[in-house]
């Protein structure tokens, strides 16, 4: 860690603060308080739109450590169709101090965590936001206790599940829209893809995955719809589904040592199973 105690000294410092966005799929963006944009490691951090930072606070119990952040929409980084299309939720977030006339030279770790709720306000001009980044120690509000269920609680390819879903996914391209949810695309598609995940590979809704809800005579029925309207020629990728029964996973993926659920433990419908007793 650097030591920024010198540079503090003087009524005018040459000290910037610098952001580091990275989102769910992937993609880095950094942004800076200075006037003028500043390279490290590879990344640019734009000084537009301008990022500022509510008084930053640490604390050294098990309290959830939180500020708000705000800035501009823009154009070309931060846009409110990005937002309102969730690319931007549970993004990691790094915030850092660094002397801008000497940058390679290190840089002082301020906070980290992930964006939680984003608010959006748009005028005639283009509009701000607002959002809640949450500290590492929002973690221990989740509950580390499973409960017990006879449906397998790892997803589809996890690090528990242990499938490989290079030969699950197909690429694909949509050949007919038939509403905002019902599609069918290029490749034979069965009830293996029920659960499955349907992403495009271009156009607006390009990098966003779709749930898919079932296949009926060979057309995918999603969840819900995607930010933009889909449209036929649109190129997507596939990925097969699980149901999360026990049945499913020895009879179709062979993986019942990996199968993280109990599916031979009585319900509350036992009783009911056996009438008189």
């Amino acid at each position: 860690m650097a030591d920024f105690s010198a540079a503090l000294a003087p009524e005018l410092t040459t000290l910037a603060l610098c952001w580091r966005i990275v989102r769910s799929d992937g993609i880095a963006l950094g942004f800076t308080t200075h006037d003028q944009p500043i390279w490290l490691d590879g990344l640019c951090y734009a000084s537009a739109p301008g990022m500022a930072p509510s008084a930053v606070a640490t604390t050294d119990g098990l309290a959830v450590d939180t500020m708000e952040v705000s800035g501009a929409l823009s154009a070309d980084t931060i846009t409110a169709a990005d937002l309102a299309a969730g690319r931007f939720d549970g993004a990691v977030v790094v915030l850092f101090m660094v002397d801008w006339q000497l940058a390679a030279n290190g840089r002082l770790p301020l906070a980290r965590g992930t964006l939680g709720e984003v608010t959006r306000h748009l005028t005639a001009g283009g509009g701000s936001f607002a959002a809640t980044l949450r500290g590492p120690t929002a973690a221990f509000e989740a509950s580390s206790v499973e409960a017990c269920s006879p449906e397998c609680r790892a997803d589809l390819g996890d690090a528990r599940c242990r499938i490989d879903l290079a030969p699950r996914t197909v690429a694909a391209t949509i050949t007919a829209v038939f509403d905002p949810v019902t599609v069918t695309v290029s490749s034979n598609v069965d009830d293996r893809y029920g659960q499955g995940r349907l992403r495009p590979l271009d156009g607006g809704n390009a990098g966003l995955d779709a749930r898919i809800s079932s296949v009926v005579n060979g057309r995918l029925i999603l969840f819900e719809p995607l930010p933009l309207p889909l449209t036929a020629g649109t190129r997507v990728s596939l990925r097969e589904g699980c149901d999360k029964r026990f049945v499913t996973c020895t009879g179709r993926f062979g993986n019942a040592l990996n199968f993280r659920g109990e599916p031979h433990v009585p319900g509350g419908d036992m009783l009911t199973r056996f009438p008189g007793v």
